[in-house]
């Protein structure tokens, strides 16, 4: 989803006409590049392509003082079209972002250090518990002085959620690493067995071939009717069957199950700073962006 297009159509919808520089600002003030993904770098590119397509028409050009011309655009009804379909996507889906942390916890245990790894989550916790603080005396502030409504003090006290949730996660995962041994002894605790194994990870490929409780097979690698009696290693003798049922059982040997160990991945939350929203840039205060 282009969530530079849905901002830039939105803030035209919302504040009327602008030029690009407004809209820039409005993406600095809000900080919106941090934690709703808008490429603030590409927004002059975005209206260009969005003027080609028929969403946004350019309706005058200003210049202030010194300062280069500066085109001022509308969203056309087009635009509203697109906007409706940014808004709907957005809203009803269900997005998870990249996890950095769970992958580094489920896949790249290897080598780690128990004490080392506790000092680095106590400096992620750390992070949340001030941005939650700070998004909460943010929202509060916007609220007090008028300049949010009850959707976008929502919106913020969502991501104040969001970390407060990080921070309650990172204390019981600090109780899981300290019931777990230091040393050599963390690894082989901390994660389970390697894939298809079924037990501590011991170095040796694993070949993936199921027993398959077949004829044995003699010295040259002929398949020999079982005897029911045990295995001379010599080879077939050529001599006729005696007519005789062998008494010998299949190999009971199971399968490779392939099945991967039950750890699951960490439940790191991406960044969570949330916007200001004040309406005109003007008095528009910075988002607070969370830790990632």
């Amino acid at each position: 989803m282009n969530l530079t297009r849905l901002m830039v159509l939105g803030t035209l919808a919302r504040h009327g006409p602008r030029h690009g520089h407004e809209i820039r600002r409005l993406a600095e003030l809000t900080n919106v590049g941090e934690w709703g993904g808008v490429t603030v770098g590409a927004l002059y590119r975005e209206l260009r392509a969005m003027e080609t397509e028929g969403l946004v028409e350019a309706v005058r050009t200003e210049r202030v003082g010194r300062r280069p011309a500066r085109t001022v655009y509308a969203i056309t009804n087009e635009g509203r079209l697109e906007l409706a379909m940014l808004r709907e996507r957005a809203v009803r889906g269900t997005h998870w972002g990249p996890d950095p942390l769970g992958v580094a916890l489920t896949f790249g245990g290897a080598g780690i250090d128990r004490d080392e790894l506790s000092s680095w989550m106590r400096g992620r916790r750390e992070m949340f518990a001030l941005a939650a603080s700070q998004i909460e005396e943010e929202r509060q502030r916007l609220v007090a002085r008028g300049y949010m409504g009850p959707v976008e003090a929502a919106v913020m006290y969502r991501g104040q959620l969001r970390a407060e949730t990080e921070v309650r996660w990172h204390d019981e995962f600090a109780k899981v690493l300290a019931g777990l041994p230091p040393g050599k002894g963390f690894a082989d605790q901390a994660w389970g067995p390697r894939p298809g194994t079924g037990g501590p990870d011991t170095g040796a490929p694993d070949t993936g071939a199921p027993d398959t409780g077949g004829p044995d097979k003699g010295e040259h690698g002929t398949a020999q009717p079982d005897t029911g009696q045990p295995d001379t290693g010599q080879p077939d003798t050529g001599q006729p069957d005696t007519g005789q049922p062998g008494t010998g059982q299949p190999g009971t040997g199971q399968p490779d199950t392939g099945q991967p160990g039950t750890g699951q991945p960490g439940t790191g939350q991406p960044g969570t700073g949330q916007p200001g929203t004040g309406p005109d840039g003007d008095r528009t205060t910075r988002g607070t962006g969370g830790a990632a």
